[in-house]
C-alpha cells in the first residue's frame, strides 16, 4: 500500500475468525426452533381459547346452562353435544371444554340429559334446570287488528311465525364463536326477557328478548361478528334482521325502521345493520332483541359482559 508520503507499506489485512458451532449447540437450536413452531401449530389449532368468553350460567327455563365436558389437552378434538336432537354449542375456556346449552322458556324443571361424544365415545351428562317465575306485563295497544286480527292476518302470522322457527333452529358450524356480545343500541333497558304478557288483557307469548328504548333513527349494530341470515317485514316482529354467529348461536333485530344490511352479508361486532323503529306490533319507537341458542329463546342479558350492560 502507498503512504500519502510516498512510502511503500505492506498491505493491511483483517482477519475474521467464524465460530463453529459445536453439536450440542445445534442440537439445542434445532430443539428450540422445533418447541417455537409447536407451541404456534398448538394456537392456531385451538383459535377458541383465545376468544372464549363464556356468558353468565342460569340454569333456569329461557336461561343458560353451562356443563363442563373435560380438559382441551386431554380430548382428541372438540366434543359434540345435542339436547335432544338439537346440536349444541362447545367452546373451549380455560383449557377446559364446555357445553353452553339454551334452555327454552318452556322447558320443564327437574333433571335433564345431555348427549356428549368425546371421540369414539358416546355419554349422557345429566344437569339440573331450576324453577322461575317470570313478572306479568300488561299492554295496551289502541290497534285492536295487531290483537284480534282478521283471517288473512292470522294465515300470514302463521307463515312468518314457522319461517322463525326454522331460523331459530339453523346450524352452521363454525371454529369460533364470540360469546361476548355488545348490546345493539345505546337506550335504556324497558323491557325484560321472560315478562308473561298481556295484551288488551288477553294473555299471549312470553317476551322472548329484551327492549331497548331508543328514538326512531337510532342507529342499531351487530352485537357480535357473524353472517346475515335473514331479513324480511314480518307482521309482529316488524322490519328485522337475523344474523348467524355459527354453531347454533343465533340474534334477532326487531320493529326496525331501517335495513341496512342483506342475506348472506357478513358483519362485524358494533357494525351498522340497521336503524331503530317502530314497524309491526309495537306501542312506539324501540328495539327489541333477541338471542337464539339451540333453537331455545334465551335470555340476551346473560351474554352481555358486566362493562356493557346498560339499566
Amino acid at each position: 500500500m502507498i503512504h500519502p508520503t510516498g512510502q511503500i507499506f505492506p498491505q493491511q489485512r483483517t482477519l475474521y475468525f467464524l465460530h463453529t458451532p459445536s453439536l450440542s449447540e445445534r442440537f439445542m437450536s434445532t430443539l428450540i426452533s422445533i418447541i417455537f413452531r409447536s407451541i404456534v401449530l398448538f394456537v392456531l389449532s385451538f383459535p377458541l381459547l383465545a376468544h372464549a368468553s363464556l356468558p353468565r350460567a342460569s340454569s333456569v327455563p329461557g336461561g343458560i346452562a353451562i356443563i363442563a365436558l373435560g380438559s382441551v389437552s386431554a380430548s382428541t378434538g372438540t366434543p359434540q353435544s345435542w339436547l335432544g336432537d338439537q346440536p349444541v354449542l362447545v367452546t373451549a375456556d380455560h383449557d377446559q371444554w364446555y357445553a353452553v346449552v339454551g334452555l327454552p322458556l318452556d322447558m320443564t324443571p327437574g333433571s335433564h340429559e345431555l348427549r356428549v361424544k368425546v371421540g369414539d365415545e358416546t355419554k349422557t351428562q345429566d344437569f339440573t334446570v331450576n324453577p322461575k317465575d317470570y313478572p306479568e306485563q300488561r299492554i295496551t295497544l289502541k290497534d285492536k287488528s295487531k290483537v284480534e286480527l282478521s283471517p288473512k292476518d292470522e294465515a300470514r302470522a302463521e307463515r312468518e311465525i314457522a319461517g322463525i322457527i326454522e331460523l331459530k333452529h339453523y346450524w352452521r358450524t363454525a371454529p369460533d364463536t364470540d360469546l361476548a356480545f355488545i348490546l345493539p343500541a345505546k337506550g335504556e333497558l324497558s323491557g325484560h326477557f321472560g315478562l308473561r304478557r298481556f295484551f288488551n288483557g288477553e294473555p299471549r307469548s312470553p317476551h322472548a328478548g329484551i327492549d331497548v328504548a331508543v328514538k326512531r333513527g337510532t342507529p342499531v349494530r351487530a352485537s357480535g361478528r357473524g353472517v346475515v341470515l335473514a331479513v324480511g317485514n314480518y307482521f309482529f316482529n316488524g322490519k328485522t334482521i337475523f344474523i348467524d354467529h355459527g354453531n347454533g348461536l343465533i340474534t334477532m333485530y326487531c320493529h326496525l325502521d331501517r335495513i341496512g344490511v342483506k342475506r348472506g352479508e357478513k358483519v362485524n361486532k358494533g357494525q351498522r345493520i340497521g336503524r331503530s323503529g317502530k314497524t309491526g306490533r309495537a306501542t312506539g319507537p324501540h328495539l327489541h332483541w333477541s338471542v337464539m341458542l339451540n333453537g331455545a329463546m334465551v335470555d340476551p342479558e346473560l351474554f352481555i359482559p358486566a362493562k356493557h350492560r346498560r339499566r
